[in-house]
């Protein structure tokens, strides 16, 4: 989705968003209940949802090895040569639009960029509200009113690129 401004290799390169601190789990993207069913059956653990019914959360309980909320533990996907390992019918939404994200503040749906992504933080904001304008911001937030666990709550710091 977002080839325009980044391509495979600066983020297999990068890896940097395929890392969780404990501090930033409210990040970990949710997967679809059938794709849970997958992997769960190849060892990879899942926390099932709540708020996402029939959805689950990669589980990283046993992950950490130090009580530092800032120490990081990789996805599971992640291989440290060629990145990211699942094939795109089975990444989840969040990853797949990463550094974007589709946020609730105050009472509107928004589109904010993550101010963290090492590669994205190269090119002028403009690039990536062009982007967004361009008709991503509507495929996202058309996926977000299917998909509403998907919004997460606006965090301080995120540029707002589109509201709806």
């Amino acid at each position: 989705m977002l080839s325009k401004v980044l391509s495979k290799e600066t983020c297999a390169d990068c890896r940097f968003c395929c890392a969780f601190r404990r501090c930033s789990l409210w990040e970990t993207p949710f997967f679809d209940r059938e794709i849970v069913d997958k992997y769960s059956v190849r060892g990879i653990r899942f926390e099932l949802s709540d708020e996402a019914v029939g959805c689950g959360r990669l589980d990283y309980t046993g992950k950490y090895h130090t009580d530092d909320e800032n120490e990081e533990a990789p996805c599971e996907f992640l291989d440290v040569n060629r990145g990211c390992v699942l094939p795109d019918e089975d990444k989840p939404f969040d990853c797949k639009i990463w550094p974007l994200r589709i946020m609730n503040k105050d009472g509107k749906t928004v589109i904010a960029l993550t101010p963290t992504c090492p590669a994205i933080n190269r090119y002028p904001i403009e690039v990536m509200e062009d982007l967004v304008k361009d008709g991503l911001g509507k495929k996202i937030y058309e996926y977000a009113q299917a998909h509403p666990y998907i919004i997460k709550e606006y965090r301080e710091g995120f540029p707002v690129l589109m509201s709806f």
